[in-house]
């Protein structure tokens, strides 16, 4: 059994637990929605004490966090299968991966998987879950654009990130996808944000993170917003929970379904699809 890989309190990389034990608590709790051996595999191997998350997970709205992440897991995933329907050797690339494994989940033997993120995290998942075949662990920051040099877009490209966006301010979101426009045309860029509500909702998050421009950070109150972010661009956006699957499970209860109204709609969360 490889050794345990240390996880300590206040590090970045105690950052990736909450998502990675949310998808395993979904898993388990969810099976006929939402299915991800790698995030149970993934947790066996942290030495990292879990009783915490243990306790908190048996509440209402700690699953209820659980089945967001899996939604929008869920939700990247069609994105993702739909763009390989026509592109089906396109780069798949995970901005801000973690230690998530949704290119994997859609890997159709033939698309090439990247995935990017900060060098301390990229060494965490290397050791947890190394590079496979056709795929790249690339070790940057998404604001230092020379990440891109190493995607092979030349057959098409979807770019994908689950819950990145919201630290970015808009200045730095434009920029981002303008560069990918210029450099990948034809790609799809695919992304969760929330309205002014979900900002202030998540308000604790950013400051737990140490987020001293909370004030800046993105939010999309109105979709029509975007539309000229990206000349050309054709945008579109989906509900979050209920935009692209019923959530069918009988695990499922009525006040899940009555919290991802409330998300999908006064708190604004969304997929936004940017077609460059």
């Amino acid at each position: 059994m490889p050794d345990k890989i240390a996880i300590e309190k206040g590090s970045v990389q105690e950052t990736l637990i909450i998502p990675l034990y949310g998808r395993k608590l979904c898993a388990e709790v969810f099976p006929q929605l939402y299915t991800d051996p790698s995030a149970a595999r993934i947790c066996e191997r942290l030495d990292y004490d879990f009783s915490e998350l243990d306790k908190q997970a048996q509440s209402t709205f700690w699953r209820f966090g659980a089945l967001e992440a899996a939604m929008r897991q869920l939700d990247m995933q069609w994105e993702i299968r739909d763009y390989l329907v026509t592109h089906p050797r396109a780069a798949v690339v995970n901005m801000g991966c973690g230690l998530d494994q949704t290119g994997r989940a859609c890997d159709n033997g033939s698309c090439r998987i990247y995935n990017v993120d900060m060098p301390d995290i990229i060494a965490a998942r290397e050791e947890l879950s190394p590079a496979g075949e056709r795929e790249v662990n690339i070790a940057s920051d998404l604001n230092g654009f020379g990440w891109m040099d190493e995607v092979d877009g030349s057959e098409g490209a979807i770019f994908f990130a689950a819950g990145v966006f919201y630290y970015f301010t808009e200045v730095q979101a434009r920029a981002l996808l303008n560069e990918l426009a210029m450099r990948f045309p034809g790609s799809r860029v695919v992304f969760d944000t929330v309205g002014k509500l979900g900002k202030r909702l998540m308000r604790s998050t950013f400051k737990s993170f140490g987020m001293e421009n909370y004030d800046e950070c993105l939010y999309v109150e109105d979709v029509e917003a975007l539309r000229g972010w990206v000349p050309g661009a054709m945008v579109s956006a989906r509900g979050y929970m209920l935009g692209y699957y019923p959530m069918d499970d009988p695990a499922v209860t009525g006040l899940h379904r009555f919290l991802a109204r409330l998300c999908d709609g006064p708190v604004k969360m969304r997929i936004v699809r940017f077609d460059l």
